[in-house]
């Protein structure tokens, strides 16, 4: 993460924050507040997931990751770092996909 602090734009979409402020409260019940915590001391760019999706651009199994990669390609993101599996079927050019050790594979020289 610091990486991607020092040397890239972290962009985080709407759905994103709210999906995790949700699997939070569901999960760890009280440390919502943690979350808070957490994105208010982060740098990174805030973009908004419309409501209304095009929902012609690409397929993805899981229809609830479509706004995570419809937002990514709406705000010309250049690299979307995931561990889930549904991304890997999708053939798009941009944004890169890319599982966390890829992302470091490919991009981080230590």
């Amino acid at each position: 993460m610091e990486y991607i602090f020092t040397e890239h734009q972290l962009v985080l979409s709407s759905y994103i924050v709210e999906e995790l402020k949700d699997v939070t409260r569901r999960k760890f019940a009280g440390k919502s507040n943690a979350i808070d915590i957490l994105l208010a001391k982060m740098d990174y760019e805030y973009v908004y997931t419309p409501d209304t999706l095009d929902e012609t651009l690409f397929k993805i199994r899981d229809v609830k990751d479509y706004p995570v990669l419809y937002t990514a390609i709406l705000e010309d993101v250049d690299i979307l770092i995931t561990g889930d599996n549904d991304f890997s079927d999708v053939d798009i050019e941009k944004p890169e996909i890319l599982t966390p050790a890829e992302f470091m594979e490919r991009y981080v020289k230590i």
